[in-house]
């Protein structure tokens, strides 16, 4: 967890504490969608018919990939480019959750199928 840019030893700890056992989550967009990363909207033909739940996560996992997308976009290049871009085109707040959902998915992955981090594979 910790060869991701924006995650130390506490946000690894803390992730890794408060997700538990991985398996439970069967895909990479519901792990995203119990650590806040993603809406939580029902749409249908365009218009919205209401809203899911939204308290129904893990406001801490929330809290821990937001702190980790600031740091990531920081201290790496590819992070701090996509940043960039995605704020070009909404704002600061709706590009720091895009990058927050992306380390998310990444660390779903590393926490599931147990392999190194490729930043290649998350940026492309």
């Amino acid at each position: 967890m910790q060869t991701i840019p924006g995650i130390g030893k506490i946000l690894a700890l803390t992730i890794m504490l408060e997700v538990g056992d991985i398996k439970r989550f069967d895909k990479a967009g519901n792990f995203s969608s119990y650590c806040r990363c993603v809406k939580s909207e029902k749409i249908s033909n365009g218009r919205k018919k209401g809203k899911n739940n939204k308290k129904n996560s893990n406001k801490y996992l929330a809290w821990a990939y937001v702190e980790a997308a600031n740091f990531a976009k920081r201290y790496s290049d590819e992070a701090r480019r996509f940043f960039q871009s995605k704020k070009a085109r909404r704002n600061g707040i709706v590009a720091t959750k895009a990058l927050s959902n992306k380390v998310c998915r990444a660390s779903y992955y590393i926490m599931r199928d147990k392999i190194p981090y490729d930043e290649a594979r998350l940026f492309i």
